[in-house]
């Protein structure tokens, strides 16, 4: 069990963000989990089998090494977002600026983790972050080379889908902070986090205490965290707790095509796919990705349909988010139930 101990200050520095990194190496935990997380996340394993074949194997040979499917993951791999949406390209500059000595630390400590070593092929993978502690200012370059490949690979196709579904976490969890204050934000998290008496506790397979300190905290949603929650605490950076996100099980639903069905007949075929693509909240530009449209012409439907109801928006920071509306459901419902004349 991990207790994080607040104090008024930190209780007021409470914020939420969104990792790229945080996915890309979480998912790491998912392939190498193997069985243990295919039930979720098996379409998307399906998916990157496919384009696995585009990475260098030692590349995912390290990748493998630093990212194990239990235990100690090195907090210079997860640095804490700098702001509530940061890019992978800022996540990877913060790797680049981790201090030597800290990363060999690290990685001499997941070298002889007992949870993290567990499994077959051990004195390959020590060898290997040996080889990284002995020089760790000329191990960070292969470690930032790795990342960025496999996240083009395995993370950007479906980075617009995943990015939506962490916003909508986000502004719900925001929205029961205005409700109900902290206690109502942190209630559920995740099954394995309470809070209670300024105090989170996450179960874990070790017993640690931490003090927020007055840094606050950073709530990060991430899809590839299921069904654990990632917690990093190491000083002088805020804490951070990264959890699965509400809805997480839509993420990788498939959409029946409908090119023929009676509402692309009214609606006209693009407009029929855009209602059935927004089940998630997405921004303009993400749902052009997804439907590989400019942002401009995708403006014009989206504006459409909420003119017809069938469309809500919501401002969140910077970004107008688009989901389907109750009627939006309705129709799209009925429209899948009627046989093709």
């Amino acid at each position: 069990m991990i207790h994080l101990h607040f104090t008024a200050t930190d209780l007021t520095r409470v914020r939420f963000a969104v990792s790229p990194l945080m996915e890309t190496v979480a998912s790491l935990r998912t392939l190498a989990a193997g069985s243990q997380g295919w039930h979720l996340h098996s379409a998307w394993i399906g998916r990157f089998a496919g384009r696995a074949g585009r990475l260098r194997r030692r590349d995912l040979d390290l990748l493998r090494a630093l990212v194990r499917p239990e235990g100690y993951i090195p907090d210079f791999l997860v640095p804490p977002p700098g702001r509530r949406s940061s890019t992978f390209a800022d996540a990877l500059a913060q790797i680049a600026e981790a201090d030597p000595e800290i990363v060999a630390q690290e990685l001499a400590h997941l070298a002889a983790h007992p949870a993290a070593q567990q499994r077959p092929g051990r004195e390959g993978r020590r060898a290997l972050l040996q080889a990284l502690v002995d020089r760790p200012d000329a191990g960070i370059g292969p470690i930032i080379e790795a990342l960025e490949a496999y996240h083009r690979v395995a993370i950007t196709p479906d980075w617009a889908r995943i990015d939506a579904l962490l916003h909508d976490d986000i502004a719900y969890r925001l929205d029961a902070l205005a409700d109900g204050g902290v206690d109502r934000m942190m209630s559920n998290l995740h099954p394995s986090v309470t809070f209670a008496d300024q105090t989170l506790k996450i179960v874990k397979y070790y017993e640690g205490h931490a003090d927020c300190g007055g840094r606050g905290l950073i709530l990060v949603p991430c899809a590839f965290a299921w069904p654990d929650v990632v917690v990093r605490t190491a000083p002088p950076e805020p804490p951070s707790v990264s959890y699965s996100p509400r809805g997480l099980g839509r993420l990788w639903e498939q959409r029946p095509e409908q090119p023929r069905s009676a509402l692309a007949g009214v609606l006209g075929q693009t407009r029929a796919a855009l209602l059935a693509q927004l089940d998630l909240p997405m921004s303009t530009t993400q749902a052009a990705t997804q439907m590989a449209l400019s942002a401009p012409t995708l403006s014009v439907h989206l504006q459409a349909l909420r003119a017809a109801g069938l469309l809500t928006s919501r401002r969140t920071g910077r970004q107008v988010l688009y989901s389907r509306t109750a009627l939006g459901d309705q129709l799209l419902n009925e429209a899948g139930r009627q046989p093709e004349a």
